[in-house]
């Protein structure tokens, strides 16, 4: 196998595959060495899911101008993708006369920025746009939305193989060193799998861009882990909550308060917390956390009750600010002269899912400073997704049980995902074959019962179609074995 490359991008996610995808459209050989299984594992898969407006970030800012780019050109690239998507509107409510007078302020920076249509309301308002919220006043944001995260980092990254990309999970870079030997610049990128030669190397590894920084010489920058926690509600308290409620937000804070957020799916989550943590991977949920999540959620959205509740999960952001001095710095994108041939990538956090695509075509063009592109003319910008069989018309419904006998059983009940759903998505464009592979391509196991009673049987049918042993099949990540032997069928 060839592994000399003209671009080699370090980390696959939501920014990664975006700047993959713009990349494809020219006639580049481009590779993504990705240290997970999966492409969305990591910070892109573990957020809320919303689309920002672009009023939380600085006048002038790369955060506030890719921000409100990539939310007003949504629409066309969810439409390209093939993804979930509902612009809902965003209320940030607030109960002082001190709350106010910080919403007026985000208003005022919103619009500096660019972003249409905010307004500040009273409560009646706020009942008239959501009945279930509570507050005295509000921010309104009508062009926020909402999204599914784990669908959209896929998609770029389906469309960019689509196009040509290589992509190569489970490979996590260990060194980078330059080639002597050649006249020109190229690198080795060492990986736990092999060595891959480039011209160019993106450095878009999130949490450990700091650490492939210092791989290429780049020294100054420091990722500080901070830590979320969320809880995830049951669908049937989807119905109360139809968009994106928070809280006036402490500029201090590591994020923008603890929230409540409807989800594509249905869902509604309470989070995330914001604490500074040792480790990049610690993805922890504690008690003392969860029961502030409660409190102050039920603050805004008074509605909750312990039976709702149906998991809990934690995300990291990758900041460039520690404890001491919390709040943003900007995302640090930079073609560096004392480090040739390298774009480097570091601090993008959120709004980075909003901001993937505007990041990518920036950090192309950067690219097009030092390189002639060349467009490639078989590039095809759409991708079609998995189809969600119960989502489906009857008329259309009969049509694919009759073409296809297996959109007939139901894998998962809670979902109503069925087995032809499962089978596309364990034949999947970027090979993963893990079980949260599925559950982040179908929303299997993802129900009430969270797996108790599809699990074992999507299990199955990895095995049958990869032909794998019981103990080759992970869970999530490196040595996340699902069993130790055989087991019965």
């Amino acid at each position: 196998m060839n592994n000399t490359y003209d671009v080699v991008i370090i980390g696959g996610g939501v920014v990664g595959s975006s700047i993959a995808r713009e990349l494809s459209k020219y006639k580049l050989r481009t590779c993504v060495l990705e240290k997970e299984l999966d492409v969305c594992l990591e910070t892109s898969g573990r957020n809320s899911g919303v689309l920002h407006a672009g009023f939380n970030n600085k006048v002038g800012s790369l955060m506030a101008k890719f921000c409100v780019e990539g939310n007003q050109n949504f629409d066309e690239v969810a439409k390209e993708l093939d993804i979930p998507f509902k612009r809902t509107g965003k209320l940030v409510v607030g109960f002082t006369e001190e709350d106010k007078e910080k919403l007026i302020k985000m208003k005022e920076q919103g619009e500096a920025n660019g972003v249409v249509g905010l307004e500040i309301i009273n409560n009646e308002k706020i009942k008239k746009l959501s009945p279930f919220i509570e507050g005295n006043f509000a921010l309104y944001s009508p062009s926020t939305g909402i999204l599914n995260p784990f669908i959209y980092t896929i998609a770029m990254a389906e469309n960019a193989v689509q196009n040509g990309v290589n992509y190569f999970l489970d490979n996590e870079v260990l060194e980078v060193r330059m080639d002597l030997n050649k006249d020109e610049n190229i690198y080795e990128i060492k990986t736990n799998k092999g060595i891959y030669k480039s011209r160019w190397i993106i450095n878009s590894a999130g949490l450990n861009s700091d650490k492939v920084g210092k791989m290429l010489g780049i020294e100054e920058y420091t990722i500080y882990p901070c830590r979320g926690e969320y809880f995830i509600l049951d669908q049937k308290l989807g119905q109360f909550l139809n968009m994106p409620a928070y809280p006036v937000p402490n500029p201090k804070e590591g994020g923008l308060g603890i929230h409540l957020t409807p989800s594509i799916d249905g869902n509604v989550f309470i989070g995330p917390s914001s604490e500074y943590i040792d480790e990049k991977d610690d993805y922890s949920v504690t008690k003392n956390v969860m029961d502030l999540l409660i409190k102050d959620g039920g603050r805004i959205f008074p509605h909750i009750k312990k039976e709702h509740f149906i998991r809990n999960f934690s995300g990291i952001r990758p900041k460039l600010v520690g404890k001491d001095q919390g709040g943003y710095d900007d995302f640090k994108i930079e073609l560096r002269e004392d480090v040739p041939n390298v774009i480097n990538l570091v601090g993008i956090e959120s709004p980075g899912l909003t901001s993937a695509v505007p990041i990518a075509k920036y950090v192309v063009s950067l690219l097009s400073q030092k390189e002639t592109l060349k467009e490639n003319p078989h590039f095809n910008k759409y991708r079609k997704g998995i189809i969600s069989f119960k989502d489906q018309p009857l008329e259309i419904k009969r049509k694919l049980i009759e073409e296809d006998e297996n959109y007939g059983e139901v894998i998962c009940r809670c979902e109503t995902i069925t087995k032809a759903e499962i089978l596309a998505a364990i034949n999947n464009p970027l090979g993963v074959e893990t079980v949260t592979g599925i559950k982040y391509r179908t929303r299997a196991m993802m129900g009430r019962c969270q797996g108790g009673y599809c699990q074992t049987r999507i299990t199955k049918l990895i095995k049958e179609e990869k032909d794998k042993k019981e103990e080759e099949i992970l869970y999530s990540r490196k040595n996340s074995n699902m069993f130790v032997g055989k087991v019965r069928g």
